[in-house]
């Protein structure tokens, strides 16, 4: 999120690690906008602050070309932030997955392609994969998720973007532990695969999401027994920028702050 509080310090960290793959986490909702907010005043709430009202936001997408044009104005403000900073651009996906509505997606890949985007993240998850582990029946929201996000796929393959075939970690969002990390690394399916977590030293700093278990998704993916089931799995780490044949590549990307790294079968 490159208009949030400890941006700037991501960004420092970043490049004190060059082979960390950071990618563009777009927030257009639940956060702080890069424009002004007399800018963009039908995206923001009375302090200033993009809204939070989601679904209504959505709609309002839908009915509204001005709206859309003030849409694409913070996007692109987002995407010159992340310019500015001077990091490579590895990918890109949206908080809560909001790419998903068909005109946010329109907009990202018009300006993603003036601002040199590659990847995208399409946020489709084998439910499958996830029972053999959780046996929990999908969530009503994977399902309308569904058309959507075959949509998506498609624009962002037409567009020469490499794309995941699967993402983990929608089931599972603040809630990644060892052990099903450890339990989903041999059932990982074939292609570009994505799995995304939260990490972070505690759960309850400014702006946490309630109930995210944030400290415990960083100690899963230090845990011995995950990293010993990355190396059992063949897999090579690495980011979006690491892929070379996405038929035969698989990626595991944190999502905040968008830093990640990439498995893919030698």
């Amino acid at each position: 999120m490159v208009a949030a509080p400890a941006a700037a310090q991501a960004v420092a960290l970043a490049k004190k690690m060059p082979s960390l793959r950071v990618g563009l986490h777009l927030a257009l909702i639940e956060a702080a906008p890069a424009s002004r907010p007399e800018d963009i005043p039908d995206l923001v709430d009375s302090h200033g602050a993009l809204r939070r009202d989601m679904v209504g936001l959505a709609f309002d997408i839908a009915v509204s070309g001005t709206i859309c044009r003030q849409l694409r104005h913070e996007i692109t403000a987002q995407f010159e932030a992340f310019r500015k900073a001077g990091l490579p651009l590895d990918h890109v996906n949206a908080h809560k997955h909001f790419h998903v509505h068909p005109l946010i997606a329109r907009e990202i890949l018009a300006v993603g392609r003036e601002y040199g985007m590659k990847a995208l993240r399409v946020p489709t998850e084998p439910a499958d994969i996830v029972a053999r582990i959780d046996n929990k029946s999908p969530a009503l929201s994977e399902r309308v998720m569904a058309p959507w996000t075959a949509i998506l796929r498609g624009w962002a393959r037409r567009a020469g973007l490499t794309t995941p075939d699967a993402v983990f970690g929608l089931r599972w969002t603040g809630a990644v532990t060892a052990e099903r990390l450890a339990a989903l690394m041999p059932l990982l399916p074939d292609g570009l695969v994505e799995i995304y977590t939260h990490p972070a030293t505690r759960d309850d700093f400014p702006g946490h999401a309630p109930g995210y278990r944030y400290a415990g998704e960083l100690k899963a993916l230090i845990d011995p027994a995950v990293i010993a089931a990355v190396k059992q799995s063949g897999r090579r780490l690495g980011g979006y920028a690491d892929v070379g044949d996405a038929a035969t590549a698989a990626i595991n990307a944190s999502n905040t702050p968008n830093a990640g790294t990439t498995r893919s079968r030698p």
